[in-house]
């Protein structure tokens, strides 16, 4: 199994070197993301790319994190504040739509979303967003192994200042998770050379009684 070699060779890149990682290898990550699962199908996120130097050191201020600002691309998952009734309708025409059906045909479903989201508070679906976003995360990870491309998913930073900077707020959403992309600096990267580490499969995952 391909993915099992990809993830065996992947780890959390401490250091980047300076080479660029090709427009066609991001878009092929995004597009893996885009294919991700997401509960209801619905995408509660938005992915902004960042490849702008002095953007990139503008929100890697503070943190700890270096690989923010040596990184090629930065992908900022940027969660839905809120789940609106809005959303869920323009959704559900664009899913009639792609799948030729006339309108009014999923109209059971988007009750059932409406609903289900307006009994919730803004604080429970913006968490469920989250949430969500962490799944596309997990795929953009296994997307850029599978393509030799090195990532470093963080949450060390100051989800504020990333708000701020790119102006989310205004866009009704917020910083959940960060993953820089680029191309591991070997010669002083301390990890990359160490074998990684996991529990044993069968430690890992057990078997129900």
């Amino acid at each position: 199994m391909e993915t099992i070699t990809h993830l065996k060779w992947r780890y959390a890149t401490k250091k980047y070197n300076q080479e660029k990682v090709s427009g066609d290898k991001i878009q092929q990550i995004l597009e893996a993301v885009n294919l991700s699962a997401s509960s209801c199908g619905i995408q509660p996120y938005r992915i902004f790319v960042i490849s702008d130097q002095e953007l990139k050191a503008r929100l890697a201020e503070g943190s700890f994190n270096g690989q923010i600002a040596e990184s090629s691309h930065l992908l900022v998952f940027a969660a839905f504040n809120m789940i609106t009734t809005e959303y869920i309708e323009e959704y559900i025409s664009m899913a009639e739509r792609q799948r030729n059906l006339p309108s009014g045909a999923m109209s059971d479903m988007k009750n059932m979303m409406v609903n289900y989201f307006a009994g919730n508070s803004d604080e429970a679906n913006a968490i469920w967003a989250e949430k969500q976003a962490y799944i596309g995360l997990g795929t953009a990870l296994i997307a850029a192994a599978e393509l030799q491309v090195d990532s470093t998913p963080m949450e060390g930073f100051d989800p504020q200042q990333f708000d701020t900077l790119l102006g989310l707020q205004e866009k009704g959403l917020h910083t959940a998770v960060i993953l820089s992309l680029g191309y591991r600096d070997a010669a002083n990267d301390f990890l990359a050379g160490m074998l990684k580490v996991r529990l044993p499969l069968d430690e890992f995952a057990v078997a129900a009684p």
